[in-house]
């Protein structure tokens, strides 16, 4: 798998507190569910991108606060191969300070956590 653990620290650290929330190594990289359901994860830029290597924070912020996710400088579409992942945004870890991880989780708390639970199959 491909991720930086000091990346992953930080989305745990900024995860702390919420109940039912797991890992699943998935998508090339760890992801984290809260109640079952994807809130983000971390991993590497694939190789034959133009910053391949570079550790990446992604948001599952849903489609209404994707706008508002952009609006956060260096934010852009999450691409998962050579198709935009709808609902999903990404930055790189070195260009998101915690105030803005602190807000993107938020984004993605709020619409995760109003998804029904998935069951832990």
């Amino acid at each position: 798998m491909a991720y930086d653990e000091e990346v992953a620290e930080r989305m745990r650290d900024g995860l702390t507190g919420l109940p039912d929330v797991r890992e699943v190594k998935m998508m090339g990289g760890l992801c984290f569910l809260l109640s079952g359901n994807m809130i983000g994860g971390v991993f590497n830029e694939r190789a034959g991108r133009e910053r391949a290597g570079v550790p990446l924070f992604m948001f599952r912020v849903g489609k209404d606060n994707v706008t508002e996710a952009l609006a956060v400088p260096n934010v852009s579409h999450m691409i998962n191969g050579q198709r935009r992942m709808n609902g999903f945004v990404q930055i790189a870890a070195e260009e998101c300070p915690d105030a803005v991880l602190t807000d993107l989780l938020s984004l993605s708390v709020s619409f995760v956590g109003a998804l029904p639970p998935k069951s832990k199959a």
